[in-house]
């Protein structure tokens, strides 16, 4: 069981954005960017790519109203979107907050944010969710 499983079983807490019958989003705790949300599948599957077809274009959907209120949340240009899958073993896309392309820079240290920040952030994009 993944640390993602968990989140979704409520064994591990999680700033939660959006969840459906498929889907679950929640905030990174360690964000490039306040605002940086990761949207991930109920089935445990590793790689984006091994989901079934329906999932791919669903989970897309799933995350459009997320953007849109990560957008007006926070000022930047766009919400970007990255796959790199490399940290947990479990699909998920990551939805940041950017007015450059280094926002999406992985390499970049991550800071551990408070509790309180994070329930702040949470509280903002749940205003224009």
């Amino acid at each position: 069981m993944t640390i993602f499983s968990k989140i979704i079983a409520g064994q591990i807490p999680s700033y939660k954005i959006a969840e459906n019958e498929k889907f679950y989003a929640f905030l990174d705790i360690f964000p490039l960017r306040d605002g940086h949300v990761l949207v991930i599948p109920k089935t445990e599957v590793d790689k984006l790519f091994d989901l079934p077809d329906e999932y791919l274009a669903e989970m897309l959907l799933f995350a459009k109203p997320i953007a849109h209120a990560i957008e007006k949340s926070f000022n930047c240009n766009r919400c970007g979107i990255s796959v790199v899958g490399l940290e947990v073993p479990h699909a998920h896309l990551h939805l940041i907050p950017i007015n450059s392309s280094n926002d999406l820079n992985f390499t970049q240290p991550k800071p551990k944010v408070s509790d309180e920040s994070l329930k702040q952030v949470q509280e903002r994009i749940l205003l224009n969710l």
